[in-house]
Order: C-alpha cells, then sequence, then structure tokens
C-alpha cells in the first residue's frame, strides 16, 4: 500500500488531498474548517481530516508533494522585477522579506508544519514540489474518464505558466506548451474583476453572472488595446494598461482613460450598465480565447477528448461554448479547477509519472461525485444539534423526504445537509439551500434574505440525470455544475415586446420558462445532473419531487451566506440556519423548522463575514 499526501497552501484555497494506491480516498480545503474564505494558511485542519478519514498517521504516508516549486516562483518575482525595473520597486521590496525569510526555505516550513501532526515524522526526504501547472494538469486528466486526451490549463499565474497545453495517454502526461507570465487570461479576466469594484480570487464568478445584462460594447477596444490575440489561440497582454507586474492594483491609470471611468467603489458606487456592458465585454473576449485556442488544438493534436483545469476552467459560461460548438467529443473539467484541486493533481502527478503506475480506466471519471470531505454520522449529528439547543424531530428517510418535497412545493427555503462534504467550490446536494425552480420569487428570497448578497446573481438547477435533455440543451452528463447550458425551447415563456425593450437589471424579476428561479436573463443555467451512482438521497429527493410535481428541477446553492466558506459541520449548518431566513433544516435524518427553534438562539449572520 503507497499513501500519498497531497497538499496546496500559501496563496488561496489551500487544501489537502489523500490518495492510496493511486485511489482518491478524501480532500478537503481549509476555508471549511477555519471559517476563512479562500483561507492560503498552511491547511492544518484539512491534512489532519485527510489523515484521519484514511486511518493514517503522517509517519506512515510514503510521499509528501507539494503543489507548486517555490524556487521557480522566487526566479519569476526577480526577473520580472529585472524587466520592468525601476518600476515596481516598492512592491519588490516588500515581497523580498517574505520569500527570503520563508519562502524560500519552504521545504523546511512545511516540515515543521507536519511534524505537528505527528512527532515521529522525521523523515525530510519524504517531501517532493510538483510544479503548479502540472498539477493542474494532472488533476484534470487523471481522474478523467479517458485514455488520451488534451488537457488545457488556464489561471492567474503558477512559478511561470499562465496556460499549458498537455497530452495525457494513459499514465503519461507531457505539457507541450506554456504561455508565460505576465501575459495571462486569468489575470486579465481578473483586471476587471478589479475594475467593476469585485474581489480579485473571488468575484470572477460575479463578473460572468453579470455579464449577460450587458452588451459586448467593449470588445474591440479590449482586443484592439489590450490583449493581441494570435491565429492560435496563443496571446500577449500590452503591460502599458495593467499594474499587476509592478504594482499592487490590477489596472493603471491609462486602463481607466481607455474606458472612460475610474474602477467601481464597491462600498459606495452602484452597478450601472457600463459595468454589466464591461462585463458581457470581457466574457466575450475571454469565451473567444478559449473557443480559438480549443479549435487550434484539435486541429493540431486530432485528439477527440479534452480535459480543463485551472481557475479560468470555472467559466461555465466558456465551457458551455466549447461544448456546444462540439470542437471536442467529449470534455471533462475537473470540479476544484482552481488552487485546491492543485493539491490532488500533485499527488496523481507523482503516483503516475514520478512511480510510472498503471492507470485503469473505467468509463466514470474517478472523482466520486466529488464527495470527498467529512461526513457525520446520525449520532455525531443529534449530539451536535443537542449541545447547541436545537429543537428537531427524527424520521427515517422516506418520511424526512416526503416532509421536504412538501416544504420545497410550498416554496420554502431549506438547508440539505447529507453525506460527505463536496470538494471544489461547488455545492452538490450535500452541503446546499434547495428551493423549488418553478417559484418566481425563490431567486430574489434567497439572494436577499438567506445569501444576503447581489439580487441579479443566478442560481444553479440540480436536474435528474434522465431528465436532462427534456428541460436544457445538454446531451451529456454535467454532475457537477461546470458547464452553461439553455433551457429548453418548450420550457421558455414567451415575454412581451414591452419586457424586450427593459435594460439591466430591470430584466431580473421576467419569467422566462418554467422553471424561473434558474433561468437567467439570457435564457441559460449553470446546469448539474443528479446520478443516483453518486448521490443516491439526493436523486430520491428530486424524483419524490418530480412525482408531486410533474418537474425534475430544483433550485441548488451552496448552503452558506455571502463571504462565509460552504458549512462543514453540523454546527456550521445550525448556525447559518440561525442566522438567516432559511425555513427549514434537514440534517442527516433530522429535521428543523424555523418557527420551533428557541429565538435566543438567532444570529447576526448579515455583518459576520466580511463580503466577497
Amino acid at each position: 500500500m503507497t499513501a500519498i499526501l497531497g497538499i496546496s497552501a500559501y496563496y488561496h484555497d489551500s487544501a489537502a488531498t489523500i490518495i492510496i494506491d493511486g485511489k482518491i480516498i478524501a480532500a478537503a480545503q481549509e476555508e471549511r474548517f477555519t471559517r476563512i474564505k479562500h483561507d492560503s494558511s498552511y491547511p492544518f485542519h484539512a491534512v489532519e481530516f485527510v489523515l484521519k478519514f484514511a486511518n493514517l498517521k503522517l509517519s506512515n504516508v510514503d510521499h509528501i508533494v507539494f503543489y507548486e516549486k517555490p524556487f521557480l516562483k522566487f526566479e519569476r518575482l526577480l526577473e520580472t522585477y529585472v524587466a520592468f525595473a525601476p518600476k515596481g520597486f516598492v512592491q519588490f521590496t516588500k515581497a523580498m522579506p517574505i520569500w527570503l525569510r520563508e519562502k524560500l526555505f519552504q521545504k523546511r516550513m512545511i516540515f515543521n508544519s507536519l511534524k505537528e501532526h505527528d512527532e515521529d515524522f522525521i523523515n525530510e526526504n519524504k517531501i517532493f514540489f510538483s510544479e503548479h501547472h502540472l498539477s493542474h494538469a494532472a488533476s484534470a486528466f487523471y481522474p478523467s474518464p479517458f485514455e488520451e486526451a488534451i488537457v488545457l490549463t488556464a489561471d492567474g499565474v503558477g512559478e511561470w505558466a499562465t496556460a499549458t497545453v498537455a497530452v495525457g495517454s494513459g499514465n503519461k502526461l507531457e505539457i507541450k506548451k506554456e504561455i508565460h507570465f505576465p501575459h495571462s487570461l486569468g489575470l486579465l479576466y481578473s483586471a476587471f474583476t478589479y475594475y467593476t469594484g469585485f474581489k480579485v480570487n473571488s468575484g470572477e464568478y460575479k463578473l460572468m453572472g453579470l455579464a449577460p445584462y450587458g452588451e459586448p460594447k467593449f470588445e474591440n477596444k479590449i482586443k484592439d488595446n489590450l490583449i493581441d490575440i494570435k491565429p492560435d489561440g496563443s496571446f500577449r497582454l500590452n503591460q502599458n494598461y495593467f499594474n499587476y507586474a509592478t504594482g499592487f492594483t490590477m489596472t493603471n491609470n491609462k486602463f481607466h482613460e481607455l474606458f472612460g471611468q475610474q474602477p467601481r467603489d464597491s462600498e459606495k458606487d452602484k452597478i450601472t450598465q457600463f459595468h454589466m456592458d464591461i462585463a458581457a465585454s470581457i466574457q466575450k473576449v475571454t469565451e473567444d480565447v478559449m473557443l480559438t485556442l480549443a479549435s487550434s488544438l484539435k486541429k493540431e493534436f486530432n485528439i477527440p477528448n479534452l480535459c480543463l483545469a485551472g481557475g479560468v476552467a470555472l467559466n461555465c459560461v466558456a465551457n458551455g461554448k466549447i461544448l456546444k460548438k462540439k470542437i471536442f467529443d467529449k470534455i471533462w473539467i475537473q470540479p476544484a479547477s482552481g488552487d485546491a484541486g492543485g493539491s490532488l493533481g500533485a499527488a496523481l502527478a507523482f503516483w503516475y509519472t514520478e512511480q510510472n503506475k498503471e492507470r485503469k480506466k473505467s468509463n466514470t471519471d474517478d472523482m466520486q461525485g466529488s464527495y470527498l470531505g467529512p461526513q457525520y454520522s446520525q449520532k455525531e449529528i443529534e449530539e451536535q444539534l443537542n449541545i447547541l439547543g436545537a429543537e428537531f424531530e427524527i424520521f427515517d428517510e422516506e418520511n424526512l423526504i416526503n416532509k421536504t418535497v412538501e416544504d420545497l412545493s410550498q416554496s420554502h427555503a431549506i438547508g440539505w445537509f447529507q453525506g460527505r462534504m463536496e470538494f471544489g467550490p461547488r455545492a452538490l446536494g450535500a452541503r446546499s439551500i434547495i428551493g423549488d425552480a418553478r417559484s418566481p420569487s425563490i431567486q430574489k428570497t434567497l439572494n436577499l434574505k438567506v445569501k444576503y448578497r447581489e439580487s441579479f446573481r443566478p442560481f444553479a438547477p440540480s436536474v435528474l440525470r434522465e431528465d436532462l435533455s427534456e428541460w436544457f440543451n445538454l446531451e451529456v452528463d454535467s454532475p457537477y455544475m461546470s458547464v452553461v447550458a439553455d433551457v429548453n425551447q418548450k420550457k421558455v415563456l414567451k415575454i412581451t415586446d414591452d419586457q424586450k425593450n427593459l435594460f439591466g437589471i430591470e430584466k431580473l424579476n421576467i419569467k422566462r420558462s418554467e422553471i424561473p428561479a434558474v433561468t437567467h436573463v439570457d435564457y441559460s443555467a449553470r446546469v448539474q445532473s443528479v446520478h443516483k451512482e453518486t448521490n443516491l438521497k439526493y436523486y430520491k429527493l428530486i424524483s419524490k419531487f418530480k412525482k408531486k410535481t410533474g418537474c425534475p428541477v430544483i433550485v441548488n446553492t451552496s448552503f452558506n451566506v455571502r463571504g462565509e466558506p460552504i458549512v462543514n459541520t453540523p454546527e456550521d449548518a445550525f448556525n447559518c440556519f440561525m442566522g438567516t431566513d432559511l425555513d427549514i433544516l434537514v440534517i442527516g435524518n433530522c429535521y428543523l423548522r424555523k418557527e420551533n427553534q428557541n429565538n435566543e438562539l438567532k444570529k447576526d449572520y448579515k455583518n459576520k463575514y466580511e463580503l466577497d
């Protein structure tokens, strides 16, 4: 038996993964334990969890692999300063002491942190370092259902690379080409995230959600001034407009003059049509780059399968466009595409490429529905709820599902906490808030009264796999909510001429389909197909809802409030339940109604977490 621990840390979304003989046993992000969103610290709690779940002491682990190489990153910092000098001197002098004190000695730092788990861990030679984009590529290819695939990764920046193309075949994975810093599609998108007043490294999905309210009026301005896209999809960014290589902001005055406005102050400035058009424009440019890259790679390598990872692979709208164009026969996207997934990729890369182990493939992927986190027994749930002073009833599974379906059909907002927590940024029916997709009011209710976030933010549908193409223009599995597809035309409702003439956020309240709660303004939805093989209880719930209502679709959003990581423990779930306008909490076989709870246990969640 060979156990490998993968770790990602020190940038954002720290995580730990354990694999045994190549099988993924457990994986989790540190934020879920510390309750600090995108926590970048050494993932102490996540490592503790995966070791405990695998029933291993750290000293019994054979190899520990960190997801990137600190020396290469240091080289980039030095060379970037030399290339841009004397610009960026202040940033350089601030970064340098941290690098000299900590990051150049990261192996020793990691070793010292690891010793806290197990004093018998004494062998520093068990620690290895993968490359950042190799970790991403490995996380995408090795768990995929493909024997052979092109692997495209794109994010902000790793050590030097910002995008890579690899070819995976059997147990081999070879990076064929790279785009290097400062030319980065992820950083370009983040620059517009910053410019529209959202938080870099966490607000990119808001920019994507805002885009359908606007028109891509600035597309040519971006292509003419900021990015030079080559015929094969590779690109270069004009650094005259950016500040990320040498300063502490993403954009500079030349950028602001180009678009005619200063960056939006998220605290003071309202989102206007201008910001919606900016969002639509950068989204269109990103899609064009990804589509051009995908087309040229298919022509060059003539391999029918594509795997995606890296932060840009979380742009499910762009993923949906690649799928719709049918450039590749099949596409598979790593559900934990961001840096958290680097912990998984680092471990898998070591197992297959360093140890040259055989890779056996089945028709399904190896992510087990991405349900790789902690789970709690019925006994543990009851004990935690009793300590918290919660009032609850216990039902067998059939009655529990029947009651939940009744609540769903009455447009109640429900916290649903079952089984193992998801790995990656999406709630997939284990730590979810659920609602009736047919309700025209539930989107607003959930955004404003439960999530405490912007009203324009769309919600995702969970749909039974066998009913997928009846309700959405999608023929392939989408278990990880990683592609956007249009609602099936048969389910779309006609809108009036007056409604067509509405602008921006005014479009929000138009009922566009039979499932208005999950239909975005452009008639799209970020779809999750639900499979009985990976989440039977959730599948049974939606099946029973379909039997009652004729609709196999429910709203699924992550179980948290804005700025808070997704809940992990029964205590987290109860606190969020008591801090929001959720009506019902279903946790294990325990059923809680808000009106039955002690009012003194209510919490102020509206201001508890820093806004993301």
